[in-house]
């Protein structure tokens, strides 16, 4: 038969993701938090959690080797989902307090403040999803939760077919921002889909549904 989907939620010491998990399993998902690089790997899935600084997290996905796994991943067409930090981190560089920091550069561009007249963004707010998105199939007029300062304001990568143009999901604090980005195995929201209430479950599930399972 087939099992549900196996998800490896990377523990790499950003913050509290017990709720990640928690929301993964409840969106179909066998969800484990873990550093084992092993599982890491063979997992269906691999989500990236965020929480904090640019530069912190980053620091601590090299200790951890983290960014190593990320990489593997990607180069062997395995699914990725980065969440909050965990997207911002894909990008070239983030600018935060005129500290730049390098990171994964799995995408070109940079992270830098909103120029809104509130900071935090904290709260719901609504997304414009993509043309052909499979993350928000179903969620086109849903609000998703958000706490954070810094995004990808712009994007940059140019794709040439046969590749597939990356989907595009915007919001707007002050200015537009990525909210989402689904790039074949990579995927990444900037709000958080774990505390976004049954939206969120059903924005997992989608992309949980995109895995496959474990033939047992």
């Amino acid at each position: 038969m087939s099992a549900r989907p196996l998800v490896a939620v990377l523990d790499y010491g950003s913050g509290n993701v017990h709720s990640a998990v928690k929301a993964l399993d409840a969106a179909g998902a066998d969800a484990r938090l873990t550093a084992d690089r092993g599982l890491v790997m063979d997992a269906d899935g691999l989500v990236v959690p965020g929480v904090g600084a640019f530069a912190a997290v980053m620091d601590a996905l090299r200790a951890s080797r983290g960014d190593e796994l990320i990489g593997r991943r990607l180069a062997g067409g395995r699914a990725v989902l980065g969440i909050c930090v965990g997207m911002q981190v894909l990008f070239d560089r983030g600018v935060e307090r005129g500290v730049d920091t390098e990171g994964l550069g799995e995408w070109p561009g940079a992270v830098t403040e909103l120029d809104a007249p509130v900071l935090p963004h904290m709260g719901w707010n609504t997304v414009a999803p993509g043309e052909g998105s499979r993350l928000f199939a179903g969620l086109q007029d849903e609000r998703f939760y958000f706490v954070h300062s810094y995004a990808a304001q712009d994007w940059v990568l140019d794709v040439q077919p046969p590749f597939p143009q990356p989907v595009l999901t915007w919001s707007r604090h002050g200015e537009p921002f990525l909210a989402a980005v689904e790039n074949g195995p990579l995927s990444a929201t900037q709000f958080h889909p774990e505390k976004s209430g049954e939206a969120g479950i059903r924005l997992l599930a989608n992309w949980v549904e995109g895995l496959g399972g474990t033939t047992l």
